[in-house]
Order: structure tokens, then sequence, then C-alpha cells
């Protein structure tokens, strides 16, 4: 008998223990989800030295202007400049955070495009442009977070001479995404469901979480972490339903520390950043929507790190 209850009080040590580590206890933090790449060059494209015109002194980043939509038979919907000209991705720059990773000779064959005086393409959400600062200090156009580029060899308005180079080079669909009929028609692909939980900049609130629908995501101030306490209870829970349970592997760019389930006394499980618990919000109708920000000076989009934006400190 000894044995067993030894055991049994051993066991509930451990899962306090396990608790009360994910909740904030520990030193340290983890970093949010993100990928380490190097700086690097695409593959071997044909024009001798896997760079198109390397020989050629690196160009000023352009603007892109007003930005189009091409629709292309092969390739779908691509987002050209002002100009007609074709604008890429590269598979290992990164989105969250963006990030380029075409530097030095690669930069040379594939010229960055410059956000300044960017101007979002007809019906296409504005709020998916954004820009990021490259070592020279240029702030580079991105979509989605993707940083935006042209290919040296496309010569005239139309070309797409880049689709594909070094199986790291792709068309830029006006999502972000790479551009493919086969996705828009047949639903696979790049347009499959986004992550249970990921991240989207706001034009007014910066890097928000948002859920697998689009919608932003909020916390309660009246709520704690630890010990977790949702203050919203009854009533409160249809004007903001709890974000249920999202695997850690189902997420993209957001803290994993503190990211657990939170089984409230009501019975719903709810779940938490940094043990925070999470909801959306009823008044929201449509992906973008962040009409639950500072509602009652006590409801606030969150960060990817859990933590609440815009509030007064």
């Amino acid at each position: 008998m000894k044995t067993w209850r030894s055991a049994s009080i051993a066991a509930a040590a451990a899962a306090l223990l396990a608790l009360t580590t994910a909740c904030g206890q520990e030193k340290g933090s983890d970093e949010p989800n993100g990928q380490s790449v190097g700086n690097a060059a695409p593959a071997e494209d044909g024009y001798g030295d896997g760079y198109g015109d390397a020989g050629a002194e690196a160009a000023a980043a352009k603007p892109a202007g007003q930005l189009a939509v091409w629709d292309s038979k092969e390739l779908g919907k691509v987002v050209t400049d002002s100009a007609g000209f074709t604008l890429y991705r590269f598979d290992e720059d990164t989105a969250k955070p963006p990030k380029s990773n075409c530097e030095g000779d690669c930069a040379k064959a594939w010229p960055v495009v410059s956000a300044e005086d960017a101007k979002a393409a007809p019906g296409v959400d504005a709020a998916l442009m954004g820009s990021v600062k490259r070592a020279d200090g240029t702030e580079q156009l991105t979509i989605a977070g993707w940083p935006m580029y042209r290919y040296a060899q496309d010569k005239k308005p139309g070309d797409a001479k880049g689709q594909g180079v070094g199986g790291t080079w792709f068309a830029s669909a006006p999502d972000g995404k790479k551009a493919s009929p086969a996705a828009e028609e047949e639903g696979g692909g790049e347009q499959a469901d986004p992550a249970g939980l990921s991240t989207r900049k706001d034009p007014k609130l910066g890097e928000i979480v948002i859920d697998k629908n689009g919608m932003t995501v909020y916390r309660f101030k009246k709520d704690s972490a630890w010990p977790m306490k949702s203050a919203c209870t009854g009533d409160c829970l249809e004007n903001w339903p709890v974000v249920e349970p999202v695997d850690k592997n189902d997420t993209e760019g957001i803290l994993k520390k503190g990211f657990v389930t939170f089984d409230r006394p009501d019975g719903i499980q709810q779940q938490t950043i940094d043990c925070w618990p999470l909801y959306t919000y009823a008044g929201d109708q449509a992906p973008g929507d962040t009409n639950g920000q500072g509602v009652g000076g006590t409801w606030y989009a969150v960060s990817p790190q859990g933590k609440l934006v815009g509030a007064p400190k």
C-alpha cells in the first residue's frame, strides 16, 4: 500500500511540475516558431553560374508602384509590378518573421523589389503588404511576409522565366503563396487550410495572432495566467468564444512556452499562449476584422508571444 501511495504522489508531483514549468515558472524563454536557414543561393539555372547575369553589379531596388494581377493559364494568378514584370518569392526566405536570404550574387540575378510607393493590386487585401529591412538598409516589399523579387532574365512584361528555377523560386500569387492554377481549382498545395494558430501583419496593430479561419485572437485583461483563470464565463462567452485546443505542430510563428490547454471549471477546453486564455470575438465578421480591439478597455489582440497588443500600460 505504501509503495502504491508513494508512486501516486510522485506522479501527481511530476504532473504539477510539468504544468508549472510550462506556465512561465522556469527561467529563460522559448522562441517563436521559425526556420533557421543560411544565405542560400538558387541552384543552377541554365545561365552558367546559377545566378543569371552574375557578372553585372547588383541593381538598386526599384519601386514596384501599382501592383497588378496577371491571370496566366500556366501559373494561375500572378502578381506583377506596375510595368507588368513578374514578382517572385524564394523558398529559402522566411515569412514569419519576414527575412531575405538572397544576398550578393543571388541579388544580382534576383533584384529585390523596393517597398517604396508600392500599392496593392485592385481587389487584393492591402493588409497583406509589408516590408523587411535588408542588411544594406533597403526596405524590401513583402506580401504576406514573403520578400518579393524580380528576375534578371525576364526581359519583357509577361515573362516568367524564373518560375521553378533551382526548385526554390516561384512566381507569387496575390496572397503571397506560390502561383499555381492547380491550387486555385483543386484546393491543394499552397491553398491548404491555414495553421490552427498563426499570425498576420495588421496595418494598425502590427503582428497579431489569428485562428485557423483567419479571425483575430484576443485576451481578456481580467484573466490570469498563473494560476490559469478565466473571468469570462456564462453570457460573456457568447460574445467572446474560446479558442479551442490546437496541436503545437499546427501553429506558425507562435510562442510555444506555456502553449497548454486550460480545462475550465465549466468543462470547456480552451487554448492558451504563455498560459493566457485565448478568445475570438463574435463582432468580427470576416478575416482581418479587429472590432474587439479595446472593447471595455479590457479586450485586446494578442502578439505572437501572448502579450496584449495596444493595451495602455
